[in-house]
């Protein structure tokens, strides 16, 4: 090995240690038990993924995905990291960037949010705003080869970061919490799709440790994810910008394994809104929209297995802070230019509670 092969492995060598150390030294996220009426017979549980360092879910995708780029000699020291975000990713590979003192460029619409814009730059990132969500892939891949840097690509990658048999995946994280619980193996876990990974990883664990755990997945109004699960065609499905930041997207992405989904459920935006507020209601925790997105399929099922009178447990996750949307989602002007109206399905939620009966 060359002189200078061997400072590559050293400085990487050290990149892998902090990032690992700095996994060592968190603990792992919340399980919040939220509460329900008795007489359903049905726990339902958020796993807080907004206490990460970085504040949310794709704080386990950027450590994953910088590993991944380390381990197969992507990224080297110097290195520019770019990525193609709707916000919360690039928000987390900002900070992981800064860890290991690589610059950071994030590619992303000007409708992404100004909070998530700031965190992003608070962490030593740069942002590249685009008009739409379509352009974010090419200028991404642009940026990389002319810094010489590196497209991290999350759409791409994001399924094969992490390992899914275990290692500290989500998926095992939520099993780890439910072992004292009345319903150790839930019915349903009940996530969304942004990249796919997410749903991959835990689709696949439930598989290979043989569970009877059904996984659903959420999607906004008018994303391609939906049509490409129930058509079964990834490669034609289209749809449009998710309003939902996170999650939904115009193209099924590479990331999205549909055949380890057992069911998945369309979501209006305003009901996601409704469902996000409702939360802080119900338990007191002020959550973002995709957060919201994730409930609203949550309470369906609920509704089947009380109509059902069947027992049993259902997990999703808090993906971010409602604090990251103070000026748009939680802001009542901002929702009646976007054309969201969340009251209805708001009262929706209260009677459901109130009476056991989804009327959806």
């Amino acid at each position: 090995m060359s002189k200078s092969g061997i400072q590559d492995r050293a400085w990487a060598h050290e990149a892998i240690r902090k990032i690992e150390a700095e996994n060592n030294r968190s603990a792992d996220t919340h399980l919040y038990a939220v509460p329900l009426p008795e007489h359903w017979g049905v726990d339902l549980y958020l796993k807080d993924e907004s206490t990460h360092r970085s504040g949310s879910l794709k704080h386990r995708l950027a450590r994953s995905l910088f590993l991944y780029g380390l381990v197969n000699g992507w990224i080297t020291e110097g290195t520019t990291i770019v990525e193609a975000s709707s916000g919360s990713t690039a928000v987390s590979e900002a900070y992981f960037a800064r860890l290991i003192g690589l610059p950071f460029i994030a590619v992303m619409t000007k409708t992404t949010s100004p909070e998530k814009i700031a965190l992003i730059e608070d962490f030593g990132g740069a942002c590249l705003l685009v008009d739409h969500a379509s352009e974010v892939y090419a200028v991404a891949e642009d940026t990389a080869r002319t810094s010489g840097g590196y497209y991290m690509d999350q759409f791409t990658f994001a399924e094969r970061a992490t390992d899914w048999r275990g290692n500290n995946n989500i998926a095992e994280s939520i099993f780890q919490q439910l072992a004292l619980e009345r319903h150790p193996v839930p019915e349903w876990i009940v996530v969304g799709a942004g990249t796919g990974g997410t749903s991959a990883t835990i689709g696949r664990y439930l598989r290979y440790n043989r569970h009877s755990t059904r996984l659903a997945v959420v999607d906004p109004e008018n994303s391609a994810f939906y049509p490409a699960w129930l058509d079964g065609d990834c490669g034609s499905a289209s749809g449009l910008p998710s309003r939902i930041e996170g999650i939904g997207r115009p193209r099924a992405e590479p990331s999205f394994v549909p055949a380890v989904i057992d069911h998945m459920i369309q979501v209006p935006d305003a009901a996601s809104i409704a469902a996000m507020r409702h939360l802080a209601k119900l338990a007191g925790l002020h959550a973002g929209p995709s957060t919201g997105t994730y409930l609203w399929g949550v309470w369906q099922l609920i509704a089947g297995m009380v109509a059902e009178g069947r027992r049993g447990s259902i997990v999703s996750l808090m993906c971010d802070s409602g604090e990251r949307y103070a000026g748009s989602y939680y802001d009542a002007g901002w929702l009646a230019r976007q054309g969201l109206e969340p009251a209805g399905y708001e009262q929706m939620l209260d009677n459901f509670l109130d009476t056991g009966t989804w009327n959806g």
